[in-house]
């Protein structure tokens, strides 16, 4: 299976051929959008993208965790973990693969 990760520079690539921007503004673009996320993921809102999915933040509590190897007993800080839920269109397209030969 021959794996590829879709990276920044992709998709600055991808507004510079499909839009006919700049390569520079595509890329700040690009930068600007997914700035603009991370900026409302840290402040604690929930980003939802139409057809796509829903970004949102959410916090777990302190635990005891176990190591699985020694049986020790350790304690799990409280932290703000991402979750990602995909939405039933891309559910849909990629369940149907009608994402077409991407990835293959």
């Amino acid at each position: 299976m021959g794996e590829k990760t879709l990276t920044r520079a992709d998709l600055s690539d991808a507004v510079h051929q499909n839009v006919g921007l700049s390569r520079t503004e595509s890329a700040d673009l690009v930068k600007s959008i997914l700035d603009h996320i991370t900026t409302s993921l840290v402040d604690g809102e929930t980003v939802k993208l139409s057809s796509f999915g829903t970004f949102m933040v959410r916090s777990k509590g302190g635990r005891i965790g176990r190591n699985p190897k020694t049986g020790e007993e350790v304690p799990i800080t409280p932290r703000r973990v991402l979750v990602f839920r995909p939405s039933h269109v891309l559910k849909d397209v990629i369940n149907d693969g009608a994402g077409g030969s991407r990835g293959e």
